[in-house]
């Protein structure tokens, strides 16, 4: 069999890069010849084209050192081997408990995030460091308001950096690695702990002290964080990011929403008083799949007499309502507290029953 001179270069190519290693197989792979095995990604290969990707530092546990908060650059300090995946720069937004946060602050901090992207188009992705109490909360609200495909990355840590076995570089340089990964676009804001990569809209808290507490009942995680690459599963099929249609620049204040229990004998009166003290929507977090107790009769009269939308879910971490009657709206599979973000960011929008419950349906 007669072989064309273009073809024997290349067996001869492929054969010295065989003998050569590592090395000389990327040096091909640059040059545009293929080889046998796809490329990890590791500081070694990622070393000459480095993602830019920007820390946005709001405090939590990650940064509660004993006798002072790290700041966002102690925190970018403390990640080994960070140079040779991503250039990283970084901001202070704030540093604080997570729950000393408030409302108007969330908005500001999403403000600033769309800013990072609307003024720096090659700016890959965004990490943002915040307390594990309300880490779902921030990231599902990030999810529902940040416009746009590129990553934003949510990281805390559940040891303190005076706590043995802290685990907070571990997660920041696992998070800068997601953000700065060409699979991460598209996929909504993303929280990452433990090596572990889990969707905004779907993960929970579910232990109080334990490092693999962020889980996604139910649905599973989107992908992992592995020693040679960033691997992803699957994706996420509702609304979120450059789909959304909530603009943070657009609002001012987001509306009272309260969260109110079923629980046997659970009085109606709450409800009122809640409607009463100014909140504008009311989220029921039920103890099955939507039933609210007999005795919450009162306090759902009086919301439907004040055109208070109620948004029915379960508080048992898992399962979809499908139903919530002709007045009221099924909040789906989202557990409370995120019902409660995306009812604050529906009412800036319409108080219309059917307009909330296609908001519901939608993300």
């Amino acid at each position: 069999m007669r072989v064309g001179p273009l073809a024997l270069v290349v067996f001869l190519t492929l054969a010295h890069v065989a003998e050569a290693g590592p090395m000389a197989r990327d040096a091909v792979r640059t040059a545009g010849v293929p080889t046998a095995e796809t490329v990890p990604e590791t500081p070694a290969t990622q070393a000459n084209v480095r993602p830019r990707v920007h820390l946005v530092a709001t405090g939590g546990t990650i940064s509660n050192r004993r006798g002072g908060r790290l700041t966002a650059k102690e925190l970018v300090a403390l990640i080994p081997g960070l140079d040779g995946y991503v250039t990283a720069s970084f901001e202070q937004f704030s540093n604080t408990a997570s729950s000393a946060l408030s409302l108007d602050q969330w908005l500001q901090l999403s403000r600033r995030i769309n800013t990072l992207f609307r003024e720096d188009a090659g700016l890959a992705g965004v990490v943002v460091t915040g307390g594990t109490d309300t880490l779902e909360e921030l990231a599902y609200f990030l999810n529902l308001t940040v416009r746009d495909v590129r990553p934003v990355v949510v990281v805390g840590s559940m040891r303190n950096p005076s706590t043995l076995g802290y685990e907070g570089a571990a997660n920041l340089l696992a998070g800068f690695r997601v953000a700065a990964h060409a699979a991460s676009r598209g996929r909504g804001t993303l929280v990452v702990l433990n090596d572990e990569i889990n969707a905004a809209r779907e993960v929970t808290k579910s232990d109080a002290l334990r490092l693999q507490t962020f889980q996604t009942r139910g649905y599973g995680i989107l992908g992992v964080v592995d020693r040679d690459r960033v691997v992803y599963y699957r994706n996420v099929e509702r609304r979120h990011t450059r789909d959304s249609e909530f603009d943070v620049f657009a609002i001012d204040r987001l509306p009272r929403v309260d969260v109110l229990l079923t629980y046997q004998g659970a009085p109606g009166d709450l409800i009122r008083a809640a409607i009463d003290a100014g909140a504008r929507g009311i989220v029921l977090a039920t103890a099955g799949a939507g039933a609210s107790s007999g005795t919450q009769d009162e306090g759902l009269a009086h919301a439907a007499s004040k055109n208070v939308p109620v948004v029915i879910t379960t508080r048992t971490g898992s399962g979809r309502i499908a139903s919530a009657g002709s007045r009221r709206i099924a909040g789906q599979d989202l557990a409370p507290i995120k019902a409660r973000l995306l009812l604050m960011l529906a009412l800036t929008r319409t108080s219309e029953t059917a307009e909330l419950r296609r908001i519901f349906e939608e993300y």
